[in-house]
C-alpha cells in the first residue's frame, strides 16, 4: 500500500493558537511527571533475560513503567473483560476486576481507573488502582458529588475531571484525594465555551492531551488542548474541524499531538510537530486502519490485527512493518513516548516489544515479554454426521469439531456439491471450559450472488472447516467431510428441498413457482423466493401439480388443453421441467381434474377427474413417465354438485390420500380414501369455501407429518393446516403468500 503524506506549514498558522507562551519543544512550563508515570526503570527484565511471560490468546491494552495490562481476547465475551496486569520485573500476574457494566481506562502508567460505566466519558464512581503496588487499596471518587465525570487519570490519586454547568457551560477539574476529602482545581486557559471533554492519550512530561468540543452553539467544530499537570493550565490549543468525542484518537509523545477526524467515511488522521516551526501531517485512513494506532516518538505506528501493523517515521517519511498480518493482538502507549505490540514480528519471533525512536531518528524494536505457545492447534475430533434426515432431526443439525485448544476461531463451510449453494458460519473461540466448537444448521444455503438464504436442497455436501488461533500463531488448521442430506418425499417439492412449491398462472400465460420455507417462520408459512418458469401456458384449461408420477423423485406437472389433450411435465429437481410428453386426448370430456394422493396405497400418485355428467373417475398412477396413468377407473355419480375436487393427500389418518369438494354453495365436503381407490360417505367441514378461487393440496407444509390445503382468493390467501381429526379436519392462519395478489394468477397447482 502507498501512503501519500501531506505537510502543511503556512496552513498551521490559522488552525493552532498559542494560549500560553510555548518553549522550544511547545511544552510549556513541565512538571515533574508522578512516580506512577514515570519513565520504566533501568532494571528491566529485558536487561536480566528473564523476560516475563504473555498470555497466549491476549492483546496488550496498556502498559507503564512497572508492567503491562493484558485482556483474554476468547473469554471477554462471556462477561466482564478478564484483565491482567503482568509485572515486568518478574512476580506473579494481578488480575484486575472490572465490575458488572463498567469499565476501565489507562493514561499510559502505572494507574488503572476502574469505573461504573463502559465508556471513560460516562464514569462518574472510579477507583485508581496503582499496579506498581497491586496490593495496595484502591483510592475511589465519587465524582457524582461534584455533579461531575471522569475525562482520565492525572495520577496514583488525582483524575481530570469535567462539570457540566447549568448556564449549558462546562469546567474542567484537577480532583485530588486528600484523605476523606476532593480537593479541586480549575483548568485555565482553555478556549471560551470548551466544553464535552476526553482524553485517551499517554500523560507525558507531566502533561495530559485532551480533547473537547469548542462551542455550545456549534456541536461540530472542536479543539485539542495540551494541559500542564502541575499548574493546572493549557499549554496549547489546536483547532479541528471537529470534537471527535464519539469516535476520536488522541496521540501524544515528546515530539507529537496527533487525533483523528472525520468527514463522512472518510477519516484523516492529523499529527502536528511539538516544534518552534510546527509542521503538520495529514493523513488519510480507511476504518480498517484506525483500529490500532499510537505514537512512538516520532514514529507513527497503526494497523489492525487481521492486516498487521507498520510503523511511518513523521520526521522522514520512511516505513517498516513492525507485525505480521493476522500477527498483531495489540498495541498501547506509554508515558515515556514509547508503545508496545504484542503478536508476531516479521522474523517470526513472538512476544511483547517495545517500539522507541533511536538517538539517529530510527526505529528501535525491543523484545520485553514471551508469548507463551502452548499446545499446537489440531483437530481432536469431527463431530459431522455422514447422514441427516432433516424431517428427524426437527430441521436442524449438530455439526462440531472438538480441537486442542479454545482460543481459536473457526469458519465453517458447507457446500452443496450438485449445485454449489453454500453456508457459511463463523465460531467464535470456545468460552464454556471446553474446546469443542459447534452450531446448528438449520438447513439452510445461499446461492451465487443471493441475498436470502433458502432451503437446503437434498443430497451430497462438502463440510469444510477452517480454524486459527486468535494470536495468530501456528498454521491454519483444516477438516473437509462429507455429509448426505435426505427429507420425507413431498409430491408438491419441485426442487428437491423438501419444501413445497406452489406454481401459480398469471393472465399473461407466465407461469411462476413459490418456492414455500421448509418450516415456518414466525408460525408462518411463508416463500423463500419466487422463480419464473415460462410464458405460453394459457394454452391450458387447467394445471395441476400431480406429484411424483413419473418415476423420478421430484414432483411432476400436467396440464390439460383446450383440444382436450392431456401433457405431462417431469419435474428435474431444479425447480424446472423437462419438455412436455403427450399423455393422451379425449380429457375435454372432463371439466376439473385433481392429482397428487396414493388413493390405492401403492405408492404412486394417482389422478381423478369429473366429467360433464359428474361422473368421477380414478387414474391409477404407473410410475412409467410415457404412460403415467392406467385406464381410468368408475368411482361413483353425483360429483357435479361439486365446482372445484382437490387431491389433499391422507389429512385425517385413515389408511390413504383423502380428498376434499366445494359444491356451489360454497360448503366444503372432506372424502376419506378407503385405500382401494374409493371414498367412505362425505363429512361436511363448513361453509364459506366459495369465497376462494382454488383450492391446492399443498404437501405436508409444517412438517407434522400431514398434508395440508392452500385456500387463494381475492379476500386473501390462508393455509388450512390439517389435524389428522376427520371430525374437524383444519385450522386456519394467515400466510403472507399472494399478499395484494388474489385476482392476479388465474390457475394455482
Amino acid at each position: 500500500m502507498t501512503l501519500r503524506f501531506r505537510t502543511t506549514r503556512p496552513r498551521l498558522a490559522s488552525a493552532v493558537t498559542a494560549v500560553l507562551t510555548v518553549t522550544a519543544l511547545g511544552a510549556g512550563s513541565l512538571a515533574t511527571a508522578p512516580a506512577a508515570f514515570a519513565a520504566p526503570a533501568a532494571q528491566e527484565a529485558t536487561e536480566t533475560g528473564a523476560l516475563p511471560v504473555f498470555p497466549t490468546g491476549a492483546e496488550v491494552l496498556a502498559t507503564g513503567p512497572s508492567g503491562f495490562l493484558t485482556q483474554d481476547r476468547f473469554t471477554s465475551g462471556a462477561g466482564a473483560p478478564t484483565l491482567l496486569w503482568t509485572p515486568y520485573g518478574g512476580g506473579t500476574p494481578t488480575p484486575v476486576t472490572v465490575p458488572a457494566g463498567g469499565g476501565w481506562a489507562s493514561a499510559g502508567g502505572d494507574v488503572l481507573a476502574i469505573g461504573d460505566a463502559p465508556s471513560a466519558r460516562d464514569m462518574r464512581v472510579v477507583t485508581l488502582r496503582n499496579m506498581a503496588a497491586p496490593a495496595a487499596p484502591g483510592v475511589t471518587f465519587d465524582l457524582s458529588s461534584l455533579n461531575a465525570s471522569y475525562v482520565t487519570v492525572l495520577g496514583p490519586t488525582s483524575v481530570l475531571a469535567q462539570v457540566r454547568k447549568g448556564d449549558g457551560e462546562a469546567e474542567l477539574l484537577v480532583v485530588t484525594r486528600n484523605g476523606a476529602a476532593l480537593d479541586t482545581r480549575p483548568v485555565t486557559g482553555l478556549p471560551a465555551h470548551a466544553q464535552h471533554f476526553w482524553s485517551d492519550a499517554p500523560i507525558v512530561n507531566g502533561q495530559v492531551f485532551v480533547g473537547h468540543m469548542a462551542s455550545k452553539s456549534d456541536p461540530v467544530a472542536g479543539g485539542r488542548s495540551v494541559i500542564d499537570i502541575a499548574s493546572g493550565s493549557v499549554v496549547l490549543t489546536y483547532g479541528a474541524d471537529e470534537g471527535g468525542i464519539d469516535f476520536s484518537h488522541l496521540l501524544f509523545s515528546e515530539s507529537y499531538v496527533g487525533w483523528y477526524e472525520r468527514e463522512g467515511t472518510a477519516i484523516t488522521l492529523t499529527a502536528v510537530s511539538r516544534g518552534q516551526n510546527p509542521e503538520r501531517t495529514e493523513k488519510t485512513l480507511s476504518s480498517a486502519q484506525t483500529d490500532l494506532t499510537a505514537l512512538a516518538g516520532d514514529w507513527l505506528v497503526h494497523g489492525n490485527p487481521w492486516a498487521g501493523v507498520r510503523a511511518y517515521s513523521l520526521s522522514s517519511g520512511d516505513s517498516r512493518p513492525v507485525s505480521n498480518a493476522s500477527g498483531t493482538t495489540g498495541l498501547a502507549a506509554a508515558g515515556d513516548g514509547t508503545a508496545v505490540v504484542s503478536g508476531e514480528r516479521p522474523d517470526g519471533t513472538r512476544g511483547l516489544f517495545r517500539l522507541a525512536t533511536a538517538d539517529d531518528g530510527d526505529l528501535t524494536v525491543t523484545k520485553i515479554a514471551d508469548m507463551e505457545v502452548g499446545v499446537p492447534l489440531a483437530v481432536v475430533r469431527s463431530h459431522v454426521p455422514a447422514t441427516v434426515n432433516l424431517d428427524k432431526s426437527g430441521g436442524k443439525v449438530a455439526l462440531g469439531w472438538t480441537l486442542s485448544r479454545p482460543d481459536a476461531t473457526m469458519d465453517v463451510t458447507l457446500t452443496h456439491i450438485a449445485t454449489g449453494k453454500v453456508f457459511r458460519q463463523y465460531l467464535a473461540p470456545v468460552t464454556d471450559g471446553t474446546s469443542r466448537f459447534s452450531f446448528d444448521w438449520a438447513g439452510e444455503v445461499f446461492g451465487p450472488n443471493a441475498p436470502y438464504s433458502d432451503d437446503a436442497p437434498n443430497g451430497a455436501y462438502t463440510v469444510a472447516m477452517e480454524a486459527r488461533q486468535v494470536d495468530a500463531i501456528g498454521e491454519t488448521v483444516r477438516d473437509t467431510r462429507r455429509t448426505e442430506l435426505s427429507r420425507t418425499p413431498n409430491p408438491h417439492d419441485f426442487t428437491d428441498n423438501g419444501s413445497t412449491d406452489v406454481l401459480a398462472r398469471d393472465a399473461a400465460g407466465v407461469l411462476w413457482r413459490d418456492d414455500l420455507r421448509d418450516r415456518p417462520l414466525d408460525g408462518q408459512v411463508k416463500a423463500a423466493q419466487r422463480s419464473r418458469i415460462g410464458a405460453g401456458w394459457n394454452t391450458y384449461k387447467q394445471i395441476e401439480a400431480v406429484g411424483n408420477t413419473g418415476g423420478a423423485a421430484h414432483g411432476d406437472l400436467v396440464g390439460l388443453d383446450g383440444s382436450g389433450v392431456l401433457w405431462s411435465y417431469l419435474g428435474k429437481g431444479d425447480g424446472t421441467f423437462t419438455s412436455r410428453v403427450r399423455v393422451g386426448g379425449g380429457w375435454g370430456a372432463y371439466n376439473k381434474i385433481t392429482g397428487g394422493s396414493d388413493l390405492n396405497g401403492d405408492g404412486r400418485s394417482d389422478l381423478l377427474a369429473t366429467d360433464t355428467a359428474g361422473v368421477l373417475w380414478l387414474y391409477k398412477g404407473t410410475g412409467n413417465w410415457s404412460a403415467p396413468f392406467a385406464s381410468r377407473v368408475r368411482v361413483g355419480t353425483g360429483w357435479g354438485t361439486y365446482n372445484q375436487i382437490t387431491a389433499t393427500g391422507n389429512i385425517a389418518g385413515a389408511s390413504a390420500g383423502d380428498l376434499v369438494a366445494r359444491d356451489k354453495d360454497g360448503v366444503l365436503w372432506l372424502y376419506l380414501g378407503k385405500g382401494d381407490g374409493t371414498f367412505a360417505p362425505r363429512i361436511r367441514v363448513g361453509g364459506g369455501w366459495n369465497a376462494f378461487s382454488q383450492l391446492v393440496g399443498a404437501g405436508d407444509l409444517d412438517n407434522d407429518g400431514r398434508p395440508d390445503l392452500i385456500a387463494y382468493g381475492a379476500g386473501g390467501t390462508y393455509v388450512y393446516r390439517s389435524t389428522g381429526s376427520w371430525s374437524s379436519a383444519f385450522t386456519r392462519q394467515t400466510t403472507p403468500l399472494y399478499t395484494g395478489e388474489g385476482t392476479k394468477f388465474t390457475n394455482i397447482a
